[in-house]
């Protein structure tokens, strides 16, 4: 009989009558499925074969009662290949013992995950775990928690299978909420082994000695395939961990047909590079089994939500296609990432982000919600309410919006909004421009901390590192004196509709800014920019970068608030863009986010750091000295984009790329692949393993120097965040550091 694949179907019934096999088909999901007739009293076996001469000793891929009406058994997998089906009856006065436990398969089937009629294993009791998963919330029940790379506090249920290496493996299904490690399950639940170093040497790192399988079967509940099916389930292993392609089909056919409410969405993910080369090796074997394999970048590039930032806003649900003034009583769709952002209410993009990009550091700066929600404009969930106020709620599972007063959003802004004002420091004693070498990590308040980072990262990593001058806050107030521009900003300030409107104060903040880049500098001051550009040759591009006492601090980075310019050879005097960078911090997003926080505006303070240009790169990059995913284990995630293109603001349609990269146990370095730059072929990396374990080690050092000098309260879970670049020659240069605001 052909049914989409070769299919040859058997029947064997050690009773008066076959039951009648009213159709063959697939399910939902593309599982081979058919629909038996009545016959009550007894039960349904499935066996799957690759070829017509195994039929009888095939593999048993799903069992079902008999019952009065019809039933439907259907194949644990979706087909990928030839193959060949007996479908066997049994009375239940004639129940066999199908896994030959010793238990008949008509009493497995009354007690189902105690008992598993298709796994010999021995039960355990219902508080340590189960031999099978019986519907979702059985599988909820039993899931934890935990980080994947791509996935934070995803749920997870923890497996183990034993025997491995013979013809009759067994599975188990860890309660992962009792237990976070796999050994803790089999020493007191299963009560196998008491070593734990002979149970690693039978479980991780070598196939010739392996006897099990430790895995997890984890829930991706927001992928949605090309069928529109929506979730996935993947079995994934350590990611150091090389287990060969036998080992893999053996677990995965007993997870698939051990999980009977999953419809085909269940897939081998290959979690780490490792994995991925053994995969690519045996690859005709995975493609001539039942095996569905996914690929980290696949898995990520279908996903249709991801929460970047869990918590909760109110505000008005706009759409923004372009440059719309926004406000913190704003909760934003954006069609496409943007490149700056001022401080809103919630975040929404339409397009995948990352959790380094300006927008999502900037919500976890300010507890903002902000998720990825694939066609959130037209999602029936959202677009009713667009142009309304509404209630926005993040979570790693998904989202709620819905109608909110006037009255909701003014008391949740009162309540966010901190309640008395705060001045940050500046030091105005410093009055010379300096080199990098005399700036110590206490100048902050005379330089700002993005210098005072820079100058430290040149003692750490000399040759990785920037190296120039900075001119001092001091500069930037003389200057404002000199001109009156305090009193300018004072007057601005106190207009009735600067207060009140956000389109009317972003205009008076451009004209001011124009009006501060127009004004001239002290005579004394432009002699002192002048000698600094003559400190480097005529021909030398140089690169002007904002440096605040209200950004880079720890718990506030100031992400994206302030602007950096290049000086050009043929741009004039060097004040010019000295000039544009103090203008910066009169920006609509920067006066708004100080705003909301009660800063002083008139003790902000902007120094300016100078140090060559670089152009050509080959790469762009942003790292974090700690794993993001599960701060258990130590690790480093790091985005990489082509060229010149940024991480933190990416050109339209860019993908970077994105891994985390650890020294696990029982290998070196590993590192996992998250999403690969759309920029490249496919399967191709930005960084070369050479260039990503270099960028791992300086990142270590930055991480090590920093945490001496910020002496933070808990080292274990204190990260730095690094900004670096690869350059036209292929040297690393690491441009900025400054505390991870963790959330």
């Amino acid at each position: 009989m052909i049914l989409g694949t070769c299919c040859w179907i058997g029947t064997a019934l050690p009773g008066p009558a076959n039951p009648k096999i009213n159709s063959i088909g697939h399910t939902p999901g593309g599982k081979i499925a058919f629909e038996l007739g009545p016959d009550p009293g007894g039960y349904h076996v499935l066996r799957r074969s690759n070829a017509l001469s195994e039929l009888g000793s095939g593999r048993p891929v799903a069992i079902v009662r008999s019952n009065s009406s019809a039933v439907t058994i259907a194949d644990s997998s979706r087909p990928k290949s030839r193959a060949f089906y007996q479908l066997s009856h049994f009375r239940s006065s004639q129940a066999g013992d199908l896994d030959n436990d010793g238990f008949s398969d008509w009493l497995e089937m009354a007690r189902p995950g105690y008992y598993n009629p298709i796994n010999p294993a021995p039960p355990v009791n219902r508080i340590h775990g189960s031999l099978m998963l019986t519907n979702r919330a059985h599988y909820e029940r039993m899931a934890g928690r935990d980080g994947r790379p791509g996935a934070p506090e995803i749920r997870e249920v923890k497996f183990l299978v034993y025997n491995v290496h013979t013809p009759t493996p067994v599975l188990y299904f860890a309660d992962t909420t009792r237990y976070q490690y796999h050994y803790d399950f089999t020493n007191q639940a299963v009560n196998r082994y008491n070593s734990v170093s002979l149970f690693q040497s039978h479980t991780y790192f070598n196939n010739s000695t392996r006897r099990n399988l430790a895995g997890s079967l984890i829930a991706h509940d927001n992928y949605v395939d090309e069928k529109g099916q929506r979730g996935l389930y993947t079995v994934e292993f350590w990611p150091s961990d090389p287990v060969a392609f036998r080992f893999v089909e053996k677990g995965y056919e007993l997870i698939a047909a051990s999980m009977p409410f999953v419809d085909g969405n269940i897939a081998y993910h290959p979690a780490s590079e490792t994995q991925r080369t053994i995969y690519e090796d045996e690859q005709e074997a995975f493609d001539n089994s039942y095996v569905n394999v996914i690929q980290t970048d696949e898995l990520y590039r279908n996903v249709v939500f991801t929460g970047l930032n869990p918590g909760e806003g109110y505000g008005r649900l706009r759409v923004v296609n372009g440059s719309e003034i926004l406000s913190v009583r704003d909760v934003v769709i954006f069609r496409n990432i943007p490149n700056d952002l001022t401080h809103v209410g919630g975040i929404i993009t339409e397009i995948p982000q990352t959790p380094l990009s300006h927008v999502n550091l900037k919500a976890m700066q300010n507890n903002t919600p902000n998720a990825y929600i694939r066609d959130a404009s037209s999602h029936p969930d959202i677009a009713p309410f667009l142009g309304e106020n509404v209630y926005y709620r993040v979570d790693r599972d998904g989202f709620e919006i819905r109608a909110a007063t006037d009255e909701e959003v003014d008391a949740w802004f009162e309540a966010i909004r901190p309640a008395q004002p705060q001045t940050p420091v500046r030091n105005l004693s410093i009055t010379e421009i300096r080199p990098l070498s005399q700036i110590r990590f206490g100048a902050s308040d005379a330089f700002g901390a993005k210098t005072a980072n820079v100058a430290e990262l040149r003692r750490v990593i000399p040759r990785n590192s920037p190296d120039g001058y900075a001119i001092p806050f001091y500069f930037y107030d003389e200057f404002m004196k000199f001109n009156g521009l305090y009193d300018q900003a004072r007057n601005m300030m106190g207009q009735a509709l600067f207060q009140s409107s956000p389109l009317f104060r972003d205009a008076l903040l451009r004209r001011f800014q124009s009006a501060l880049e127009d004004s001239p500098l002290p005579a004394w001051m432009t002699e002192d920019v002048n000698r600094l550009r003559a400190s480097w040759r005529p021909n030398v591009t140089l690169r002007l970068r904002s440096s605040t006492n209200n950004e880079d601090l720890e718990g506030f980075n100031g992400a994206g608030l302030y602007s950096s310019y290049t000086h050009g050879r043929d741009e004039g005097p060097l004040e010019k863009s000295v000039k544009q960078v103090w203008a910066s911090l009169w920006n609509y997003r920067a006066f708004e986010e100080r705003e909301f926080w009660r800063i002083d505006h008139f003790s902000a303070a902007m120094g300016v750091l100078v140090h060559p240009n670089y152009t050509g790169e080959q790469a762009n990059g942003v790292g974090v000295t700690t794993n993001i995913f599960d701060p258990a284990w130590e690790g480093h995630y790091v985005n990489v984009q082509v060229g010149e293109n940024l991480v933190t603001n990416p050109e339209a349609g860019t993908t970077p790329e994105e891994y985390l990269i650890a020294e696990l146990l029982g290998g070196s370095d590993e590192i996992q692949y998250i999403r690969f730059s759309n920029l490249l072929p496919r399967g191709e990396t930005i960084l070369t393993r050479t260039q990503a374990l270099d960028l791992k080690i300086k990142m270590d050092m930055v991480h090590n120097h920093f945490r001496s000098l910020y002496q933070p309260s808990n080292w274990s879970s204190w990260a730095m965040e690094v900004e670096f670049k690869i350059t036209d020659d292929g040297e690393l240069l690491v441009k900025q550091a400054r505390p991870w605001i963790s959330q």
